[in-house]
């Protein structure tokens, strides 16, 4: 079968026309456009260079040597008493003058539109197109969401029972993190944040290897050496999660440029929150990857609270989706609540980094229902029932149950085994982990260097010194 995104570039009539747009492109690119009114059919053309040029000479890179498709472009962006012809070769591309003093707006007087498949109650949006999922896909997807859901509420309460030191939770981000993972290849590399568990227990992460993680064991893969949830695994391509915000960013976009040097057929995805947009590395990685052509996935959940801080306090630019079209980047904004939404926009993305060697930005509107973490209470800087309508209202696992139900995919009787099944695994894998040893004190300085150098020998010497000398003060289950 023909993948989904050439399909489009097959069937679908090129128009020029800059409203509506759901891959935000650079300047006024032309975009697909199908007999439906879906905005997600409506999106900036990745077809080759020669098909586009044959149509309309469009300038896909400002090049200062396509001279007639540069002028072309530049007509969209002076007045009727501007003279075309003058215009500065400037490096990078050709630039029009004005005689108008004219500023760029702080923003468009419209918000760009939320792609979205489902409404809140499960069902399909009149004339929506979205990438079909079988069956099989559709229940596993389900389950999984089950599965983490369940999770997160057994692991959230071993946390507040002081049997685990920290936790954090996906709640209300379900449909991010599995429709996206159901959407990605196996090769694919995916650089976390701490939020995106589900990507890895789609990949075949088991129930036992998440609980030896979080209680730091001797079957934990590392070794007991990071904080709980920070979860990695070279089997799954899923890069070991680190606390610092958004460092995995610009180290996706190297992932990916390796990728592309390589000549795989695969791309690097990588995922942060809206608070992660305020960073640094989150810009140098999004100007770094369109630079470089890199074939990176940016995928920002933007659930409305960086911790405490809300998005209106975070930037005054409509969003993310924005920020990507402002570095080069073809962009799009998704209902992170609507799991074929999000399974079709990380899909499409997918086949254009791909293809056409490239990073692509989606930004998922969804919510953070849970607290930051086991350090936050959230009822201090929000509303407790702004919380209570995400939670059962515009609740992503519910949504996509009915769906799939409404197939005639999934019944009260799964649901119900399920849901015990899945408790009875993670009971049973909580009694494993307590029990298994602590890895050794020695843990702490191998695995980096083939022979220990001095001044690592000095440290794990004095550590030990300390330990014999103030027993109380460390923990009595880890072998010395």
């Amino acid at each position: 079968m023909a993948s989904f995104w050439s399909l489009i570039r097959r069937s679908g009539t090129l128009i020029h026309h800059k409203k509506k747009l759901a891959f935000l492109g650079i300047g006024s690119a032309p975009t697909f456009s199908s007999s439906s009114s879906s905005p997600f059919m409506k999106r900036p053309c990745a077809a080759s260079a020669p098909y586009i040029n044959n149509h309309f000479r469009f300038l896909q890179r400002f090049e200062s040597t396509k001279a007639e498709a540069a002028q072309l472009e530049l007509q969209h962006y002076v007045t009727d008493d501007d003279d075309n012809n003058q215009v500065i070769d400037f490096p990078g591309g050709k630039v029009a003058f004005t005689s108008e003093m004219r500023f760029i707006s702080e923003s468009i007087q419209k918000r760009v539109p939320c792609y979205r498949v489902l409404d809140d109650n499960g069902m399909p949006m009149k004339y929506s197109n979205y990438v079909q999922i079988s069956k099989e896909m559709a229940v596993k997807m389900y389950s999984d969401m089950v599965t983490l859901q369940t999770m997160d509420s057994i692991f959230y309460e071993v946390q507040r029972q002081g049997r685990i030191s920290f936790y954090l939770t996906s709640m209300g981000e379900e449909a991010v993190n599995i429709a996206s993972a159901a959407a990605l290849s196996f090769d694919d590399v995916i650089l976390p944040q701490y939020r995106e568990p589900g990507v890895l227990l789609w990949r075949g992460f088991t129930l036992q290897q998440f609980v030896d993680q979080l209680f730091g064991n001797t079957s934990d893969l590392g070794k007991g050496r990071q904080m709980p949830i920070h979860y990695g695994s070279n089997k799954h391509n899923y890069f070991t999660v680190s606390s610092p915000i958004a460092t995995q960013l610009p180290q996706a976009v190297g992932a990916a440029y390796s990728l592309k040097i390589d000549g795989k057929s695969a791309c690097a995805v990588t995922y942060c929150g809206d608070g992660g947009t305020s960073e640094g590395d989150f810009h140098a990685g999004l100007n770094f990857a369109a630079v470089m052509d890199a074939p990176v996935i940016f995928i920002c959940r933007n659930n409305g609270w960086a911790i405490s801080t809300p998005v209106e306090e975070q930037f005054r630019s409509d969003g993310v989706v924005v920020k990507g079209q402002a570095y080069g980047i073809w962009s799009i904004r998704v209902d992170g609540n609507d799991a074929l939404a999000v399974y079709s926009a990380v899909h499409t993305a997918r086949e254009i980094a791909i293809k056409e060697k490239r990073p692509v930005l989606i930004e998922a509107l969804t919510y953070r229902v849970g607290h930051h973490s086991t350090s936050d209470d959230s009822t201090k800087y929000r509303p407790i029932d702004e919380i209570e309508y995400w939670k059962m209202e515009r609740n992503p696992v519910n949504r996509f149950k009915r769906w799939v139900e409404r197939n005639g995919w999934w019944s009260d009787h799964n649901e119900s085994e399920l849901r015990s099944s899945v408790r009875k695994q993670l009971m049973q894998a909580i009694q494993v982990a307590e029990k298994a040893q602590k890895p050794p004190l020695s843990d702490l300085f191998n695995d980096v260097y083939d022979r220990l150098p001095s001044n690592l020998e000095e440290q794990e010497r004095l550590l030990r010194e300390i330990v014999k000398k103030h027993p109380e003060d460390y923990p009595s289950d880890v072998p010395l």
